[in-house]
């Protein structure tokens, strides 16, 4: 039988194994054509880059609140996880916009709040790895956690508040969605599946990161035995004296 720590990963490959076919068989663009297809990838992972980082503020706040060391895991994991699909959304996002604006990247308000957002994170994994105490690291990334979550509305907004290249909402909008249902249906299929996948890598950083804080932990208390420990002064009897 499976363990049940397995069951999640193989629920979450499946799911974007079929999110993934579900996206090969949904029609082509009028106007992209096959290009759109990456719009079932790019969307997820800006998608996980806002989930990531509202994961990291809520934690954020929650160890503001109780001052509990699993808030500050949370929020550190979450972190990381963010940056990772704030940068493969870039990156799919030149590459969409290659063929379709001529350019790999242009200084439109989406993509230069989206790079800001970014760096911004970076910053705060930086924080994290420069602070040594690990009740300062708490406190300092908590704080940076809350402020720069004023990041993701932000980037979120963009489309309605400048001029930008790119389009504004067509699925969260009021009324009917604006993208085709059979197009639609297979974006929100990736969509979870790549939620489940989140899921997944957080919860095994978190495992990880409680791991570090116990070998960190046994390392300054003394747990550890001093180097020569194992060695024993020699007996008097045993040298014939």
């Amino acid at each position: 039988m499976m363990p049940r720590s397995a069951r999640l990963p193989v629920v979450a490959g499946v799911a974007v194994a079929a999110g993934l076919a579900g996206a090969m068989l949904a029609p082509p663009d009028r106007l992209q054509g096959e290009l759109v297809r990456l719009m079932y990838v790019h969307v997820p992972a800006a998608w996980l880059a806002f989930l990531s980082f509202g994961v990291t503020f809520v934690a954020s706040v929650a160890w503001l609140w109780r001052r509990r060391p699993g808030a500050d895991r949370i929020a550190a994991a979450s972190a990381e996880i963010g940056v990772f699909f704030t940068g493969l959304a870039i990156a799919l996002g030149s590459i969409w916009g290659k063929p379709t604006w001529g350019v790999w990247w242009t200084w439109d308000p989406r993509l230069v709040t989206t790079a800001l957002m970014f760096f911004v994170y970076l910053g705060y994994l930086a924080l994290r790895r420069a602070t040594v105490d690990p009740l300062s690291r708490a406190r300092r990334s908590a704080v940076f956690g809350v402020v720069a979550f004023v990041q993701v509305p932000i980037v979120h907004l963009s489309v309605l508040w400048w001029r930008t290249l790119h389009q504004p909402p067509t699925v969260l909008q009021p009324g009917d969605p604006t993208i085709d249902h059979s197009m639609l249906a297979a974006l929100l299929g990736n969509l979870a599946a790549f939620t489940l996948v989140f899921a997944v890598l957080l919860r095994e950083r978190i495992r990880l990161a409680a791991d570090e804080d116990a070998a960190d932990a046994a390392q300054h208390t003394g747990d550890r035995g001093l180097a020569g420990d194992a060695v024993a002064a020699p007996r008097m009897e045993d040298s014939g004296v």
